[in-house]
């Protein structure tokens, strides 16, 4: 065997061994699972049910519509918009996702004619009272927290995340399952400073719509309160041509009419 190709094969073989040949980063895998999961198609367009049921069966229901409209350099726009129940009927969610900065985040109340600016400490809390936070609307920055590849397997990735400002946020650190072949997380569990599992959040059912793969059916689940939480999507639309006006304090107030279509 001539020199030169012994010489290139064991290049290669070298890169292989060491995972520079065709190995994704954890950082490029996270980057990856971030597209997939919020940044489908130009725009979208969702309707949810969303289901909480405590620990003794009870169940409460809420019904919105998002919107969402893709920016520049991974900026991003949201607007949901509650229809049911009475208590929550006609209230806005505003999100500007702003991938260099804090996000602007605005909350429009209509039985208190209320219009509230979310501060940004806030994006960790309870999302109209589920088990989702704010900041599941939107997404977590992917640049918040260092990511550590812990397993690679035939169909998934397991990856490490741990806060870079662990002042910042509730949890410890945080394990994601990522699915190979859509790169969507299949599952996140999130542990406290004394090493319990507190949270989870799955992806239940996914689907593909209009050409992407997309999670139908999600579930978040408060291990400490027994309180889970299932948001189910219907009538999901992508590339259809939103407006960046939909997206203002204008329309707190008042529904666009992209909301009925």
């Amino acid at each position: 065997m001539p020199l030169k190709l012994v010489f290139t094969l064991c290049t290669i073989f070298l890169l292989i061994a060491s995972g520079a040949l065709g190995a994704l980063t954890a950082e490029q895998i996270v980057s990856q699972a971030n597209q997939a999961s919020y940044y489908a198609g130009k725009d979208g367009r969702a309707n949810v049910k969303m289901t909480i049921t405590d620990k003794n069966g009870g169940t409460r229901n809420r019904e919105f519509t998002i919107l969402r409209l893709n920016g520049q350099k991974g900026d991003q726009k949201f607007y949901v918009y509650f229809r049911a129940p009475a208590d929550v009927h006609q209230m806005v969610f505003l999100v500007w996702k702003n991938i260099e900065r804090d996000d602007d985040r605005w909350l429009w109340l209509p039985a208190l004619n209320l219009q509230k600016r979310i501060a940004p400490g806030d994006k960790r809390t309870s999302f109209v009272g589920s088990d989702f936070l704010y900041e599941d609307v939107s997404g977590r920055g992917i640049d918040e927290d260092r990511h550590e590849l812990v397993e690679e397997k035939e169909d998934y990735y397991l990856i490490k995340s741990v806060p870079k400002d662990p002042s910042s946020v509730e949890f410890t650190w945080f394990q994601t399952w990522i699915d190979k072949e859509t790169f969507l997380p299949k599952r996140a569990e999130y542990y406290q400073r004394n090493g319990n599992r507190y949270r989870e959040v799955e992806a239940v059912k996914i689907e593909t719509v209009g050409g992407f793969p997309t999670v139908t059916i999600a579930e978040a689940r408060d291990l400490n309160s027994g309180s889970v939480t299932r948001n189910s999507f219907s009538e999901i639309e992508y590339n259809i041509g939103l407006q960046e006006r939909i997206f203002t304090e204008r329309f707190l107030r008042r529904p666009p009419r992209e909301i009925s279509r």
